[in-house]
């Protein structure tokens, strides 16, 4: 006797349930992380680095295809990424003891770009349902929107801008600039 029903769409649905939960625990993670003191990961703010670049670059190259809309969409996205980091970097509280180094991000900014981030999910899952789900609309040719782009732009420009920031501030704290006399 099974307790799993043997319909054809099982499996998309077992991982649309999933992603939805990869999804939500990203978020939580990255809702919690942002809203409070952290110490400073040697290994994090280099995969930043790295990573999202390549994010850009891709999502450039996959602009390119597309109409000229999508181009304005990533430049300024990444401008607004890289104007919002270096607030948040402002807006960090940076503090070096004895055991360790540690920032605390501004709250009101981690929450709002989290928030961005969910609304556009929740629209997206709103306009053309639940992938795999009965009745859901069939994915559109280009899952691309002008809108998604920049938000992802935006957001790629604000954590490399920000990883950046802590790059830097940590060299500094390690490594302090001589008195002059």
């Amino acid at each position: 006797m099974s307790f799993m029903p043997t319909s054809p769409g099982t499996p998309q649905a077992l991982f649309t349930v999933a992603i939805v939960a990869l999804i939500a625990w990203r978020l939580y993670s990255r809702v919690r992380r942002s809203l409070g003191r952290q110490r400073l990961s040697p290994v994090r703010p280099w995969i930043t680095v790295t990573i999202l670049p390549l994010v850009i670059l891709l999502l450039a190259l996959q602009s390119r295809a597309q109409p000229s809309l999508f181009g304005v969409a990533l430049a300024g996205g990444v401008v607004a990424g890289v104007v919002l980091g270096t607030l948040g970097l402002r807006l960090t509280r940076f503090e070096a003891s004895a055991d360790g180094l540690y920032y605390t991000p501004s709250a009101h900014l981690g929450i709002a770009l989290s928030a961005l981030l969910v609304g556009r999910i929740l629209w997206r899952l709103l306009v053309n349902g639940l992938p795999g789900a009965p009745g859901a609309a069939s994915p559109p040719q280009h899952a691309l929107t002008p809108l998604t782009v920049l938000l992802v732009a935006t957001l790629a420009g604000y954590y490399v801008t920000y990883a950046i920031g802590l790059l830097r501030w940590s060299l500094r704290s390690r490594h302090p600039a001589p008195e002059s006399p």
